[in-house]
């Protein structure tokens, strides 16, 4: 047998590198597949705006004639002239549980980023932050998130016999929410409310939402400026990032807080997990699945946080408890049982504290690693 590795060059492999995970995971227990139309559209340059600021390759490992994992190399030259570095990035990686595959890709990718003058790998990270980051390092066994990688349990271990180390974490809460729904938190919700200079925002349809979701992505743009590894989406991305996801969303589950002029300064956005749908529908919406997806969205136990935010000036006003409470409740009303917090970085003390107030727990952890190149 003999492994080789090479750039994606043709439709063809495009299609291949795009499929690759359900061949590699066709035995994997829980796995859920990606929205593979969405995958074409991500890694298509006329059609994701990130390649405009983001340079790329794609690599596919073959043995034997057939392909037995991928990966994407990544330079975001937005973020790195922001942050005045040289990294590169290696992205959406498959690979089986197979140290040969994974060490033959990751060697691809770091001599790809050594001939552009970078002076770091990092990953598994996207063209930006809203694409899949990290490998999960601990909750193997728990329901996956759109947009999280599924990796086998060896891959942490076989990254570090590799010469990796860690970059930085993120940690998920699991929320239980009739522990959350306390009198003290109720209390709380009720004196913030008081506050009449400050209005919550709620919606029961698209319609409704559609005047705050581009207002919503700019403050998200304004106030995750100082996290790593976010490089700030043009309002041409915007656009394009709503149009890519309001389908999928449920307006009972966006909250947003406005001012006296109207302008937004907070935030959340919750997507009822939809998993078994999207297994059901194995990654394809057409020309039945989003049937299923649909189904388990509606019919889902699990809320998924996918962002939120609170304009730094506000900060220090209650405006996570006021949204916090009334998505608690909502959920509750819907029969949902629990909260995935998902990806929250390890240092942002102020939102895990925030968790912990209505009672999370770490359930998951994912991990970006990093080696020096050179």
């Amino acid at each position: 047998m003999s492994l080789a590795v090479k750039q994606v060059m043709t439709k063809a492999e495009m299609k291949q590198f795009i499929y690759l995970p359900e061949k590699i995971h066709a035995h994997h227990k829980g796995w859920v597949p990606p929205f593979y139309s969405d995958d074409a559209r991500n890694f298509d340059p006329a059609r994701n705006l990130a390649h405009k600021y983001c340079e790329s390759i794609y690599a596919l490992a073959w043995e034997d004639g057939k392909p037995v994992g991928r990966i994407a190399g990544i330079i975001n030259h937005r973020y790195n002239t922001h942050a005045g570095i040289r990294i590169a990035r290696f992205g959406f990686p498959e690979v089986p549980e197979r140290i040969d595959v994974l060490a033959a890709l990751l060697h691809f990718v770091e001599g790809w980023a050594t001939g552009k003058g970078m002076e770091k790998l990092v990953g598994p990270q996207g063209f930006t932050e809203e694409d899949p980051e990290g490998f999960i390092i601990e909750g193997f066994g728990e329901i996956a998130n759109l947009a999280t990688i599924q990796n086998f349990p060896s891959i942490p271990a076989f990254m570090e016999q590799l010469g990796y180390v860690k970059e930085v974490d993120y940690v998920v809460y699991k929320i239980d929410i009739r522990t959350a729904l306390n009198e003290d938190y109720h209390k709380l919700y009720k004196w913030v409310k008081r506050n009449k200079d400050l209005q919550l925002k709620e919606f029961r349809t698209k319609k409704e939402l559609w005047k705050y979701i581009v207002p919503v992505f700019q403050l998200m743009n304004e106030s995750f400026m100082t996290l790593y590894g976010y490089s700030p989406f043009s309002d041409e991305e915007i656009v394009a990032f709503v149009k890519r996801y309001m389908p999928g969303v449920d307006p009972r589950f966006i909250k947003c807080v406005v001012n006296g002029k109207e302008e937004v300064v907070s935030f959340i956005i919750g997507i009822p997990n939809m998993s078994p749908g999207i297994i059901k529908a194995k990654g394809r919406i057409f020309p039945f699945g989003f049937i299923h997806i649909l189904h388990a969205r509606n019919t889902s136990r699990k809320l998924d946080l996918y962002m939120g935010a609170v304009k730094e000036e506000y900060r220090s006003k209650g405006l996570d408890v006021l949204m916090g409470y009334r998505i608690l409740e909502e959920a509750h009303a819907a029969g949902i049982e629990y909260i995935d917090t998902h990806h929250e970085l390890e240092t942002n003390t102020a939102v895990r504290a925030e968790m912990e107030r209505g009672g999370g727990k770490i359930y998951k952890r994912y991990r970006i690693y990093q080696k020096t190149l050179g």
